[in-house]
């Protein structure tokens, strides 16, 4: 790879658009100053934000854009604007003008156009999208596929097996990832068909590149005992959202609590550190960036309410994938278990 990787932002998308965006990539290169940026959405409003931002200002290009994917649009209406920043991000990752794609728009869209532009890699049947969650262990886990598919068979789930350790080796920083798949039990008889031969698939393999230990259940996934849980889009979408929605819930149940009475207040003084602590643990500005993988190119979702910070954690996410060359590790491993996806196939076949 290049020691000066570029990187193409939607400066448009997210909920606050260009002044979140160029502070956030701004906030990314500080931190990997080789970075180079092409800035995509209307010229006018970027180079005003650019202002200040020096430092981002002098490595990055800016390409005028004349439409914007709006987050009510479609993802058949959304490919048909060629001309939007959000395409033209992708299309720059296409054509080989930058490594990688940044977006906080339209999720749907972003994941229409992807797929669309770029391709899946040989020996991937479809991409997954995988995010990092926080965890009780020593780091987060990586969940996959959080909604790009909401079927999936046992091949898929085996590839997005295989793609998810190959991210966590990346952005965990592990040599040998443990995976385990998302299940209604941890006893070899549970799960659809498709979990279960996608288990016994992964247990018969000998050279895989991680750790298979088998199936989690729903209120383990924070535990911290597996690095990489593998799912079917529906059920990883709804897992994802119920985490979020729980996190949520104890921050308000705890902010309550903490104002409802003088001795209360006076408490929440007393434990400020530990619950500054656990606000930083639970902030999704920490975890920002869900990855398209098993794509012919890096494409990077930033939530669309994430700040500067949150902005920032995305583009390092990008960064580290472009840095370690991500798409050579997936199509190394997934040539090195190629026949793990038809032996899953024939597992699903109907028995005459």
């Amino acid at each position: 790879m290049s020691s000066q990787p570029r990187i193409a932002i939607d400066a448009m998308g997210g909920d606050e658009g260009v002044r979140v965006m160029m502070a956030g990539a701004a906030l990314a290169r500080r931190r990997h100053e080789g970075l180079r940026f092409t800035l995509f959405g209307d010229e006018t409003r970027i180079k005003a934000a650019l202002d200040r931002h020096p430092n981002l200002r002098a490595a990055s290009d800016v390409v005028h854009s004349d439409s914007v994917v709006d987050g009510s649009d479609k993802p058949s209406v959304a490919i048909r604007k060629k001309s939007s920043s959000m395409a033209m991000a992708i299309a720059a990752v296409k054509a080989g003008q930058a490594g990688a794609a940044v977006s906080a728009g339209n999720t749907g869209a972003l994941m229409a156009m992807a797929k669309l532009a770029l391709r899946t890699m040989p020996g991937v049947d479809r991409p997954a999208l995988a995010a990092m969650l926080p965890t009780l262990g020593d780091n987060d886990a990586i969940m996959l596929d959080l909604g790009a598919n909401t079927e999936c068979d046992a091949r898929n789930l085996v590839q997005f097996a295989v793609m998810g350790a190959a991210y966590a080796r990346i952005a965990l920083d592990l040599d040998r990832p443990r995976v385990r798949l998302l299940n209604i039990g941890t006893e070899e008889l549970k799960g659809t068909d498709e979990i279960r031969d996608a288990a016994a698939v992964l247990r018969a393999a000998n050279d895989l590149s991680f750790q298979f230990d088998g199936f989690t259940e729903g209120d383990k996934i924070a535990r911290g005992d597996t690095d990489v849980i593998v799912c079917d889009g529906f059920s990883g979408n709804v897992a994802l959202k119920t985490a979020e929605g729980t996190a949520r819930f104890v921050t308000d149940v705890l902010r309550k609590a903490f104002t409802s009475s003088i001795r209360s207040k006076i408490g929440f003084l007393i434990s400020k550190p530990a619950m500054y602590m656990l606000k930083h643990h639970l902030d999704p500005n920490n975890h920002n960036g869900a990855v398209f993988l098993g794509l012919n190119g890096v494409v990077v979702k930033s939530h669309g309410g994430a700040d500067e910070k949150g902005v920032a954690n995305a583009v390092h996410v990008a960064a580290r994938l472009l840095e370690e060359d991500i798409t050579r590790r997936i199509a190394a491993d997934m040539a090195g278990v190629e026949g793990l996806g038809s032996v899953a196939s024939k597992l699903e076949q109907p028995v005459k």
